[in-house]
């Protein structure tokens, strides 16, 4: 075999070489020093900004967890609440659940008057069951 003949261009510094070998050899092309350097220095450039990006990101969430908390629990209650409700719906659509449901009710309001409505001690009582509920919930006395 014999080793392809170079020619210079005028175009460029680079030798193409001349295919003047009957079995018609391909030589491969290195790439150049210059192209990795730039796509080490790309890759650099990228890797500082997803860095960036993470720092931010981490920095925003640490400043606004109390905001995203007050969030999840309140999507978290819609979605309790709207679960609770088609729960109700699907047993008041089965037969004899939606009148028992009623004499429950019925026989729960007869029970908390009779306990809590009729005498002034009892009312008293529930006021202040209901005045240290509040304050529980709220944190202070109001």
């Amino acid at each position: 075999m014999q080793e392809p003949e170079t020619v210079e261009t005028k175009t460029s510094e680079t030798k193409v070489p001349e295919m003047n070998s009957p079995t018609g050899t391909i030589t491969k092309i290195q790439p150049s020093a210059q192209s990795q350097e730039q796509w080490l220095k790309y890759g650099e450039q990228i890797s500082s900004y997803i860095k960036q990006i993470t720092d931010n990101a981490g920095t925003f969430f640490n400043q606004y967890k109390q905001l995203f908390t007050y969030i999840g629990i309140s999507v978290a209650a819609l979605i309790a609440v709207k679960v609770v409700l088609s729960i109700l719906d699907a047993l008041n659509d089965v037969p004899l659940v939606a009148p028992t449901f009623e004499l429950i009710g019925i026989g729960y309001s007869a029970w908390f008057i009779y306990r809590y409505l009729l005498k002034a001690s009892t009312r008293n009582e529930l006021t202040s069951e209901i005045t240290t509920l509040k304050s529980q919930v709220v944190g202070k006395d109001a």
